[in-house]
C-alpha cells in the first residue's frame, strides 16, 4: 500500500487525484494514535476475529438466539464473496465462489482459513438458517484443495519454489503452498459438516497431514506461533475426523506438547522458532498459546491429565484486565523470520474458549464441545 502511494507520486499524480486520495485514506485508516504514541496496523482482521469470537462465546454457553451471536452471524453472512475475482481464479476458475476474506471487504482475496472458521460457526449456531451460505462456503473450500491434498490460505497449487530464489523474494514467503494449520481447519470444517474419512477430499487432506509431521512430533504453524499453533490445529482435526487417538503419531504429538509445558503450567513459543536452530526458544508462557495447547490435548482425550490441570490453573491465575488476559508478545506471523503480528483478540477468546471447553467436558456436556476446533 505504501509502495503504491510512492509509485503514484513518482508518476506525477496530483495529491487530489482519486487514486492518490484512495491510497492515502487506506493507509490513514491503519494508523492508531494514543496521546503522543502511535503505530501502523499492517491489516485488520474483523472476519477472522468475529468467527473465532463466536466459537468462544458459544462454547461458554451463549446459544444461537443470543442477540450477540445473531448480529455477528448476520454480519458475516453479508460478507460472503459470491463473485469470481482475484488470483485464485487462475488455478480454480471453474469453482463457484463462496468464501470470506480476512478484512472487512476484500473480494479479490477470500481465504480458506477464514472461510472454514466462519462456516463452522454458522453450522454450530444454526445449520438450517445458514444452509445456503454453508453450502457455498464448503463447495468453494473443497474446490480449493491442492493436488497434494493440502490447502494453502489464498490459492491452490501455489507451490512453484523456484520463485523464492529471485531477488525480490527476499522475505521468503512469496508463495502460498499448502500448510498443516490451514489444511487442518478445512478438515475440521468438512467433518463438522458431515463429511467422513471415506470422503476423497477428507481422505487426501488427512494423508497430507500425516505426511508433514515434524520429527519431534509437532506440526509447523504457518499463520500462528508456531509449532504449538500447528499441533493444536492438526490434533483437533484428527480427533474430529475420528482418528484413533492412541496411534503412535498422535501420542508423539501429545508427548511433544507435554515436553514444551513450562514450570508455571503454561506454554509459550518465541517468534524465533521460525529459525530451525532456535525452534525451542521461549520468553514466557502466554495465554493464547496455553489455550491452543490445552485445546489440542483435550481433543485427544487428555482432559484428566496432569498437563491439562496445570494449564487450566495457569489460565485461571494469569493476570487479566477488564476480563481480558494480559498478553504482550506477538502471537502470529505474517512472513516467517520477517514480519510478526499481535492479534489483540487472541488473549480474549482463546482462553475463554478453552476454559469453557474444559468445563463442558468435565461436566459431561460433550455435545457443547463436539466441534472440530
Amino acid at each position: 500500500m505504501a509502495n503504491a502511494l510512492i509509485a503514484f507520486d513518482a508518476l506525477g499524480y496530483a495529491k487530489d487525484h482519486p487514486h492518490m486520495v484512495m491510497a492515502r485514506k487506506a493507509i490513514d485508516k491503519l494508523l492508531v494514535f494514543d496521546g503522543d504514541k502511535g503505530y501502523c496496523q499492517p491489516c485488520q482482521s474483523p472476519v477472522w476475529d468475529t468467527g473465532l469470537a463466536i466459537h468462544g462465546i458459544m462454547e461458554a454457553g451463549y446459544d444461537r438466539d443470543s442477540p450477540v451471536v445473531l448480529r455477528a452471524l448476520e454480519w458475516l453472512r453479508g460478507r460472503q464473496i459470491m463473485d469470481v475475482a482475484g488470483d485464485w481464479k487462475s488455478n480454480r476458475g471453474h469453482v463457484r465462489p463462496g468464501g470470506w476474506a480476512f478484512q472487512y471487504w476484500n473480494d479479490f482475496y477470500p481465504d480458506v482459513d477464514d472461510s472454514a472458521v466462519v462456516v463452522m460457526a454458522m453450522h454450530r449456531a444454526d445449520p438450517d438458517k445458514y444452509r445456503e451460505a454453508i453450502h457455498r462456503g464448503t463447495e468453494w473450500i473443497m474446490g480449493m484443495q491442492s493436488r497434494n491434498g493440502g490447502w494453502g490460505a489464498f490459492d491452490a497449487d501455489n507451490d512453484h519454489d523456484f520463485l523464492q530464489h529471485i531477488p525480490f523474494a527476499d522475505h521468503g514467503a512469496l508463495l502460498d503452498p499448502p500448510t498443516a494449520d490451514v489444511t487442518a481447519r478445512c478438515i475440521s470444517m468438512l467433518v463438522q459438516n458431515g463429511y467422513g474419512k471415506d470422503n476423497p477430499v477428507v481422505a487426501r487432506g488427512l494423508e497430507f497431514l500425516r505426511g508433514c509431521q515434524e520429527e519431534d512430533g509437532s506440526w509447523f504453524g504457518r499463520w500462528g506461533n508456531n509449532y504449538v499453533y500447528g499441533t493444536w490445529s492438526v490434533l483437533c482435526a484428527l480427533a474430529a475426523a475420528g482418528e484413533d487417538t492412541h496411534t503412535p503419531q498422535i501420542r508423539k504429538a501429545v508427548n511433544w506438547l507435554r515436553s514444551r509445558q513450562r514450570p508455571d503450567g503454561g506454554w509459550g513459543e518465541d517468534c524465533a522458532s521460525y529459525w530451525q536452530h532456535r525452534r525451542d526458544e521461549v520468553k514466557e508462557s502466554t495465554p493464547s498459546q496455553t489455550a491452543w495447547a490445552l485445546l489440542a490435548l483435550m481433543a485427544v482425550g487428555e482432559v484428566e491429565s496432569e498437563s491439562v490441570q496445570r494449564g487450566i490453573e495457569y489460565l485461571l491465575s494469569t493476570p487479566r484486565k477488564n476480563g481480558k488476559w494480559v498478553e504482550e508478545y506477538f502471537n502470529a506471523v505474517g512472513f516467517p523470520r520477517v514480519f510478526y503480528l499481535r492479534y489483540h483478540g487472541y488473549s480474549s477468546f482463546f482462553p475463554l474458549w478453552t476454559l469453557a471447553r474444559y468445563r463442558n467436558l468435565r461436566d459431561g456436556n460433550v455435545a457443547a464441545a463436539a466441534y472440530g476446533m
